[in-house]
């Protein structure tokens, strides 16, 4: 079998290590800036590249031609943005996968609403930044403060929070064609959670129900430290957040594949609202944490599920019960000094320029926090550095 897989940004070795292992033929297509990056060149058999991957008939064009001479069997995006690419590809040359109107309600954040709206899944107050009457109507009933956000952006680029209609409106006006790319929603104040799970044949195999202990968009656009944990899985929260997932999941009509998946918990009203979702594996170490945790690596099961598309039973390994945590930051110092964190609960120190990470393992829920809580206040008085955030690069 061969499989094409397409990434935009230096990420997946597992994924590659994972399809070369089951005994694929590993074809990667990357774009041209992160050609360079130390991939697992070992598990590819080809490596291609192009100035972008989002030019739809570049890279239409560009698989054609590969498979002239190769037969390929599954197309698989290691990124975020390259999901409805990976679609159009499969919609274009026949091959087994998520298609383009699936893909749709795990990339554009309309679609995901308009969605959950349907099917009585509660999300917060929005309208498509397109109809003035309609935006109007919003203004005049929803309260602020109210966020704009691009449709299809991963993570928070590009999200605006507004307590105004005045500059509100002028936003949108000047974004011109651009503003039917956008939705304005109702800004909920609470905490977010994520649920990282994996999905066959329909159905929901292993999901890992966690918490930020602050919400990625204020690390995004104010610095700080990025920090996650499991919740004490058999918890009312906890429960609540994975049926919730369950269904969303059931709704969005995944069948094979993996998710992260985001909600908030309302301060004021108490209630669990969806946010978002992506048909791939968290970010910012996400997946070393629910590795940490369970003993599963979500890359590698992705990329068994991607092999198989169900033309075979996927036998899921089986997960422990552990606790795990997560926190990153941006380091002042190059290679950052972690030896001062040794506590036996610290089970990979993340190697990378300017940046400092620990993944931490332990029985207890409460445990990963008290950890979390004195690392957080050492790496911001020892490490920790800012800096102003950066625009999606597509």
């Amino acid at each position: 079998m061969t499989i094409l897989c397409l990434s935009s940004y230096f990420k997946g070795n597992r994924f590659l290590e994972t399809c070369k292992r089951e005994g694929c033929r590993v074809i990667l297509l990357v774009r041209e800036t992160v050609l360079a990056e130390p991939w697992a060149r070992e598990s590819c058999d080809e490596v291609h590249a192009l100035p972008s991957l989002f030019d739809r008939r570049s890279v239409l064009n560009a698989v054609s031609y590969l498979a002239r001479t190769r037969e390929i069997d599954r197309i698989a995006p290691l990124d975020d943005y390259d999901v409805e690419m990976a679609s159009t590809i499969r919609e274009h040359l026949r091959i087994p996968g998520m298609g383009e109107t699936t893909a749709r309600y795990f990339r554009d954040k309309l679609a995901m609403r308009e969605r959950c709206r349907d099917r009585d899944v509660p999300v917060p107050e929005f309208v498509h930044a397109v109809n003035d009457d309609r935006i109007a109507r919003f203004l005049r009933d929803v309260p602020p403060p109210w966020v704009l956000k691009p449709r299809s952006a991963a993570n928070s680029f590009g999200i605006r929070t507004f307590a105004e209609a005045e500059p509100l409106l002028k936003t949108i006006d000047e974004l011109g064609d651009e503003r039917a790319g956008h939705l304005l929603e109702r800004y909920v104040a609470g905490d977010v959670c994520h649920v990282d799970a994996v999905v066959a044949h329909g159905e929901v195999i292993l999901a890992e129900p966690h918490r930020y202990r602050r919400p990625l968009m204020d690390v995004a656009k104010g610095g700080g430290i990025f920090a996650t944990r499991t919740l004490p899985r058999d918890s009312p929260e906890a429960l609540e957040m994975l049926e919730m997932h369950r269904s969303v999941v059931r709704h969005f009509g995944l069948r094979h594949g993996v998710t992260h998946m985001e909600f908030i918990r309302g301060r004021e009203d108490g209630r669990l609202y969806f946010l978002e979702t992506a048909a791939r594996v968290g970010g910012a170490h996400i997946y070393d944490m629910v590795e940490a945790a369970t003993g599963v690596n979500l890359w590698e099961e992705w990329a068994r599920l991607e092999i198989l598309q169900g033309t075979k039973p996927y036998a899921p390994p089986e997960a422990r019960r552990d606790y795990a945590g997560v926190i990153v930051a941006l380091a002042r110092q190059e290679h950052p000094d972690t030896s001062p964190f040794a506590d036996p609960e610290v089970v990979k120190r993340i190697d990378r320029k300017h940046h400092i990470g620990l993944v931490l393992r332990a029985s207890s829920p409460g445990r990963i926090e008290e950890l979390l809580e004195r690392y957080e206040a050492r790496i911001a008085a020892d490490y920790l550095t800012t800096m102003p955030e950066a625009p999606p690069t597509h």
